[in-house]
């Protein structure tokens, strides 16, 4: 004898949880609409979703536009979300490691204009290829411009010098 009633509980679901699963699925196509085209075009999604999204965009009035998002959250309903919300992840992951990336960069900069040859030296065990007179030369206008309050050209300079040397290292 098959027991029905024990089918039919691994099979339900509350309605609060469908309530919080519908809910989240409209929030990640929120999100699809507030992404840049650039990052958007980078994530994978079915064409009725890419056009829902598409319009969704052009939408400035309110109401339409949160109709919209719901219809954009009902069709998200009935595709599989999974492949969708991994390639926002890998987005947010490469936009976390970017931004580490700058931050590491900015500490260099502002590390050789403060302290100098001391960190310099350190510079050179990171980076052996980097071109040493050159680099001298920024950090030395660096120190003059910020003494003399003037904008920040040289560290500009450092700064996108660094950049190459990363990527050229990295």
């Amino acid at each position: 004898m098959h027991d029905e009633s024990n089918d039919d509980q691994d099979h339900l679901i509350s309605k609060s949880q469908l309530k919080r699963e519908s809910h989240a699925l409209q929030m990640l196509g929120e999100a699809l609409v507030a992404l840049p085209a650039s990052r958007l075009a980078k994530i994978p999604m079915p064409e009725a979703l890419a056009d829902a999204v598409a319009e969704a965009r052009c939408i400035k009035a309110y109401g339409g536009r949160k109709r919209q998002l719901q219809y954009i959250g009902k069709i998200m309903r009935s595709i599989d979300a999974e492949p969708i919300q991994q390639a926002m992840d890998e987005l947010d992951n490469e936009t976390a490691r970017q931004n580490a990336r700058f931050h590491r960069l900015e500490q260099w900069r502002d590390r050789l204009i403060a302290e100098g040859d001391a960190a310099f030296g350190e510079l050179l065990q990171t980076y052996p290829q980097a071109d040493r007179q050159h680099l001298r030369q920024l950090i030395r206008n660096a120190q003059r411009e910020q003494a003399k309050g003037q904008p920040p050209k040289a560290a500009r300079e450092i700064f996108r010098c660094l950049r190459e040397l990363d990527d050229t290292n990295g």
